[in-house]
Parts: C-alpha cells; structure tokens; sequence
C-alpha cells in the first residue's frame, strides 16, 4: 500500500479547484432556418464543438481546410524538448501546420488539424522495429484517409510531412482524395555540421570502430553533431529527400519546396505559399485528380532518375498512382524511363561530389533540375499543378524569377557554382555520371531486382562502365548474421554475400542498410558484391542487389542458394543492363541455363524461415500485398483483388468442408 499512495498522491489544490459546471462559450451560433432543416445532425453539432473549442461563433462559416501533419514529440514554448520524436524530420512539423494555420484564419477561413505520426528507419536499423517500417505506409495511409472522410465539411486537406514513410503515406492518402483540393507541405531537410559527417554516414560507425576504422572517442564526437539542425530530413537522396522531390514532380507541392532548411524563413514561408494555392485550387475547383495523372507520374519517375533518388520510391510512387486511380508503372516502364534519363544532380550519396541536400536547394532544386530535362524534351509541360498553373508556366516563371537568382547567390556566397551540384546533360557525363537504376535479371532473379547502379565506385567498373564479379558466394539469412560478420572481420574484399529471406513475409522486407551503408564506408566495401530480396535505404550505394523477385519465402531461386555456389554479376552502368546468376557448384561450373535447371530441382536453404519476431500486423500485411500483385506493384492494398482471392478461398473451404463431411458419413 506504501506504493499505491505514493503513485496516486496529488496537491489539496486539485481537490479545492474541482468543478461541476461552467458557463459556457458567449454568443450564438449564426444559424439559419435552412441550416437546421437541411443540414444533417452531425454538421450542426460540429458547430457547437468548434465554439467549445474556443473558436470565436462569429467566424463559424469560412471555408474549412484541414492540415494533416506527421508531427512526433513534445516541445515547450521556447522550442526545447519536452518529450522526444521519433527522428528530428518531425520534430518541427508543428512549426509549418502552425503557420498554415494562421494563414488559414488570416483569410476568414477554419483550421482544423490532426496528426498521424511516422517511425524512423534509421533509428529501427538492425532492430524488430524494421519489421514494421514498409508496413506502416500502409497502415498511416488508410488513417490519413479515414481522418479526411471522418470531417466531411473540410474543402481542403493539406499535408505536411517529411520522412522515409511519413510522407509517402501522406501523398498516398491525399492522393486517394480525387475529389478534393489538396497541398503537400514538404517538411525540409536538416543542415550538415560544419565539422563532422552526415546523417548516412553516421549510421556507420558501429562497423567502422568494429573493424579498427574509427576510434572509441571519433565515433562518440561525430555521433553527436550528425544531425547540426533539429528538424528536417536527412542531408542526402536518401528516401525521406527523393520522396519531397516526387512530391514536386508530381504537382502536389507548390515550385521550389523540396528540400528548404527547415525551421528557416524560407521554409516557413512554404506554408503560406500553399495556404494561398490551395484555397485558389477551391476557388478553380482545381481537385486532386486533375493534378495527379497518369502524365504526371511519368514525370515524377523521370525527375527521380535526374535526381539519382532512392531506390524505395520504387515501392512508393506505384502505390501513389494505384490510390490516385492512375495507371501504375511496371518495371517495364522504369526502365525505359531510367535508359533515356541522364542523373543530373551530383549529391549525397551517389555524388561524385558530395553536396548536401541543402546546396542542391540552393542550386534550384526540382525546377532546376527540370529546366534541364525540359530542354532534353522528356517532360510532359501541359499538366496542372496545384498553382493552377501548368508545368510548362512553372519553369518559364521559374527561369526567369528573382528566387532563382537569390537562391543561386546564396549558394556561391559558400564558393559553390550552382552548375556545379545541378548539371546539364554534357557537363554530367563528362565527369561520369551515369543513370540512376538498372534491373538485373538471371537465373537468381527471373521476376528481376534493383540495383543503384550509378552509386558503384567508379574504380570498380572496367573502360566500358561494366562492374563484374564472379565467385564464390557466403549466405545468409538474417541481417543480424551478416553484421556480426562484418564486425567479426569475416567479410572480405571479393567476397559475394547473399541475404535471404528478408522479402515482405520473412521480415515485412526490412531495409538492410546496416548492412549497405558499412560496405559503403569500410575501406573493403567497395569490392564486396551483395545480393538480397530485402530492400535498401536511399543512401545505399555500391554492388548491392536488393528486391529479387520472387523472394526466398515465395519459392524464388536465391532462397535455394549455398555456401560456395558460384555466382556471377555483371552490371553495365551505361547501357543499365545486368544478370546476376547462379554458375557453380561443387567444383565445377556451368551456364545459366543449366544453372537454372539445378536451383529448380533444389530445395530451400535448411535455415530459411520467417523471422520467429514477425508481428502479426507485418504478416497479414505481407499477405494482402501479395494478394495485391506484391512489390512491384508497391506492396499496394489492391482491394478488388484481395476481395477476389478471399471470396476463392472461402469457395474453396466450404468445397473442402463438403467432402469432408461426405466422406465422414460414408
């Protein structure tokens, strides 16, 4: 009893200041006969619960616009924490829903906010908490959506978001919003320290001490200023940046948002610049399907490939067309896409010089980047955007603005060219840039796979851009395995590691860039080839071979793999064409097609099994996404066709259960 009282002491004044009743807000509602008899009950009763919220009767009838935001931790008045996020990309999310907020009210309209927050994937590498990381898309997704419908009054919705899953959930959920006006907000980018490394870089230093790279006392002081700002995504085309740039692209963000420094002026400035936009897109009656087309995903796929951006956009942008009721992109048109797309942007990871996220905004960012590709004619200009404007008067506007011009002083003020982090086409491939992704294919992979093939050390390729690597291969089935290794000193230059068992039903298909990111910054990495059906982080770069269809769990041939078997890989970075296969076994070596034959007629690896961990929430979703036509369709909720496999399934039970029962009764 001791504890008891002292968990559930409180002051006397707690008691002494209890009431039972209270006055009320002054006023009255400015109601109408036609209200009260057409207005359905809930509409009415939201008009008493607004007032009771303390908003002022008299302003009771502007437009009401809903601003949705991935905001994470507590923060007293002076901005210190009060109770951490879960990642610095949503720890000032406040600050830009609080300002469209305020321009809301200034135009004599309603504000309304909610919040669905979002994970980080850096901070779940290596744990159970990356068996959640994909899933959750989904999962937020469908709660911004139910958010949205559960105010049925709102004329608008804008998003603000700015992370791996935040901000594809969000684009998603606004994206289903075919009726509706809608803005993304994009939450920024944090700035890099004037001394230290970056935010991918830092994920490394557990291997890197572990390996005699880096000292106890290197590895504590550079793990701590990381992250120099404290909002904002990451420094580099990891995920979080490559998904504000989509957001763009796609029209959904208003010109030159990608990518701001958060918590700066010209930051918080996005959210009035979309305030405006939005309430001009009711005014237009300018709605979500009218922005988001099947053009305007092929014009965000093709600023991905300029940009270099990550390979999870992969996952992310079908899911947005499939909810946007466009048609989805197949690996088909990501590779006609990526062959005649020239990356223009020389950033963090991929380089070959290493700009932080906020120098390529400085550079001009997405239009920037599209005045280029508009003059290589691979943009569609006549879609609208949520300016109302089209694509085409965006990038006249922009080449001509005065924040074009600022923007790029601003940047040479730091002794940057402009020209230097954002490229025209010559300029870029005289220095070696190459396109962004291919698609290996082979008797590993026969639904085929990703690499960011224009992330290979350049010193790895021959004089034709072609990486090859054959030996022997070391498998594993768990990321934790192959960490341990790397930190056991077990990896060697040369060696070819094979992952498996990390799709979508062994792990929920968990990022490996633990993994990735050490072969990146240990001195060896660069000559070690890895092939996985798990999925990478934005930052990774190298020979890493991820999404291999099918995956181990479904029956696919890199799950039938063993110590010793002889792969090959050939990747050409130029003409984005790669096999990865299986050519040896047991001393003796042999083609692909023989190769093909001998994985058919194996069995599994003895140790390949889901992870004992998996949740059941990752699970179900592993199943309705395969359903739905599986990661290359973007691990989607394809509703028609879970319903149809469901309905079989259940045809097929009672069938079952009949001949059961007859031949019980026999």
């Amino acid at each position: 009893m001791t504890n008891l009282a002292s968990i559930m002491n409180v002051s006397q004044d707690a008691y002494n200041q209890l009431q039972t009743s209270a006055p009320g807000p002054k006023g009255a509602l400015p109601l109408t006969s036609e209200m009260l008899k057409q207005w359905p009950s809930g509409n009415l009763f939201g008009l008493t619960q607004n007032v009771g919220m303390g908003w002022d009767p008299k302003k009771l009838l502007g437009q009401e616009i809903l601003i949705l935001g991935t905001q994470g931790g507590i923060k007293a008045e002076d901005g210190t924490p009060i109770a951490l996020g879960y990642h610095s990309g949503h720890w000032e999310v406040d600050v830009l829903m609080k300002a469209a907020a305020e321009a809301i009210n200034e135009q004599g309209n309603i504000p309304f906010a909610g919040f669905v927050s979002d994970p980080c994937d850096g901070r779940s590498q290596g744990t159970k908490g990356m068996f959640d990381s994909l899933p959750y898309r989904n999962d937020a997704s469908i709660v911004i959506r139910r958010l949205i419908r559960s105010l049925p009054t709102r004329k608008a919705v804008i998003g603000v978001a700015t992370c791996d899953k935040g901000l594809p959930a969000m684009m998603m959920g606004l994206a289903h919003m075919h009726d509706l006006p809608t803005v993304i907000i994009p939450g920024g980018v944090t700035l890099p320290p004037e001394s230290g490394e970056d935010a991918g870089k830092i994920q490394t230093i557990g291997a890197r001490y572990a390996n005699g790279e880096l000292t106890l006392r290197e590895a504590a002081e550079l793990g701590c200023r990381a992250c120099a700002t404290p909002g904002g995504g990451c420094q580099f085309l990891g995920t979080a940046a490559s998904a504000q740039v989509v957001a763009e692209a796609l029209g959904m963000a208003v010109p030159h948002s990608a990518l701001a420094p958060s918590g700066q002026l010209i930051w918080k400035e996005m959210a009035n610049q979309s305030v405006r936009a939005v309430t001009n897109a009711i005014a237009q009656n300018l709605t979500t399907k009218d922005i988001i087309t099947d053009a305007a995903i092929r014009n965000a796929m093709t600023v991905h490939a300029a940009f270099g951006g990550s390979t999870n956009l992969l996952l992310h942008i079908p899911a947005i067309a499939h909810a946007a009721g466009c048609r989805v992109p197949d690996i088909r048109d990501w590779e006609a896409i990526n062959q005649k797309v020239p990356r223009l942007v020389s950033a963090l990871p991929n380089g070959p010089i290493d700009h932080p996220t906020v120098r390529v905004f400085l550079a001009g960012g997405v239009p920037e980047v599209m005045l280029h590709l508009r003059d290589l004619d691979l943009l569609e200009e006549n879609v609208k955007t949520i300016t109302g404007e089209t694509l085409g008067d965006i990038l006249a506007w922009w080449e001509t603005s005065e924040r074009r011009r600022l923007v790029h002083e601003r940047l040479k003020a730091d002794g940057i060219k402009p020209e230097d982090v954002i490229m025209n086409v010559e300029k870029a491939r005289a220095i070696g840039m190459t396109s962004t992704i291919t698609f290996p294919t082979g008797n590993i992979a026969p639904e085929g796979a990703i690499v960011k093939s224009t992330s290979i050390d350049p010193s790895m390729l021959d004089e034709n851009g072609v990486y090859f690597h054959k030996g022997p291969v070391k498998v594993y089935t768990s990321e934790k395995a192959v960490i341990t290794a790397i930190k056991n000193q077990q990896i060697a230059a040369k060696d070819i590691i094979a992952l498996i068992g990390c799709g979508p039903s062994g792990t929920g298909m968990e990022e490996t860039y633990q993994v990735t990111s050490a072969l990146k910054h240990l001195s060896y990495g660069k000559y070690v080839t890895l092939i996985t059906d798990g999925r990478f982080s934005g930052v990774s770069t190298g020979a890493c071979i991820g999404h291999i269809g099918p995956e181990a769990l479904a029956d696919g041939p890199i799950g039938k793999l063993r110590n010793g078997d002889i792969i090959q890989v050939k990747i050409d970075c130029r003409n984005l064409q790669a096999t990865i296969d299986f050519v040896g076994a047991d001393g003796r070596e042999f083609g692909a097609l023989e190769g093909k034959k001998l994985l058919e007629a194996r069995t599994v690896h003895p140790e390949l099994r889901a992870n004992q961990d998996l949740p059941d929430d990752t699970r179900l979703w592993a199943a309705l996404q395969a359903a739905s036509g599986g990661t290359w369709r973007g691990s989607i909720y394809d509703v028609d066709r879970i319903i149809e496999v469901i309905e079989k399934g259940m045809e097929k039970l009672k069938e079952e259960q009949k001949e059961s029962s007859a031949s019980s009764s026999m």
